[in-house]
């Protein structure tokens, strides 16, 4: 018994000594925010998003943590990625197959815009830039209940169509979906 309550001692003073807690990792804590995906099919496309998650954790949101007028990364960690296997029509635009990285600019009064670079693997900071944008929508924000954990979702698909949540605190902005279209 000795010998146990010695060893213990001394291993405890090794990973103290070398700057390590002796304690286990479930001190270190969890991430604040999680990594979420969503796959949907439309008609025959493909869509999937990977993201984190942010929480609110009681903190204002927009035009306070998301500052207005400045482009920022809806989500944490590496930039939430849109994957698409064919093109698409977004809000009546033609969008590519491929990977994207999504981008928003908030503002306080009326539209916000959402941008799709083609640089898709990247940090959530800084933009790629405009250089190299794939397409940016004008969305309008809307009034929704509170949304803990961002989420990217689609809230609704209808044969070839569907729309695209990207959904905060109590606010989220939409996109039009709509899938090519095979011929017989």
């Amino acid at each position: 018994m000795d010998h146990t309550r010695t060893l213990i001692a001394v291993l405890g003073g090794l990973l103290l000594g070398a700057g390590l807690s002796p304690a286990p990792l479930r001190s270190q804590g969890y991430p604040f925010s999680q990594r979420g995906s969503v796959t949907q099919m439309v008609a025959f496309t493909e869509f999937r998003v990977e993201y984190g998650r942010p929480v609110a954790r009681g903190r204002a949101l927009f035009g306070a943590l998301v500052p207005w007028d400045a482009v920022w990364h809806p989500g944490a960690d590496s930039a939430s990625v849109l994957q698409v296997n064919e093109d698409v029509l977004l809000d009546g635009k033609p969008l590519r197959a491929g990977d994207y990285s999504l981008w928003l600019l908030p503002r306080a009064q009326g539209s916000w815009t959402l941008i799709l670079s083609r640089e898709a693997r990247v940090f959530h900071t800084p933009y790629p830039g405009a250089e190299h944008d794939a397409l940016r929508l004008e969305v309008m924000p809307q009034a929704a209940s509170h949304m803990e954990s961002l989420a990217i979702y689609f809230s609704q698909v209808l044969r070839d169509e569907a729309e695209l949540r990207l959904h905060w605190g109590s606010t989220y902005v939409a996109v039009h979906v709509k899938a090519a279209h095979r011929p017989d």
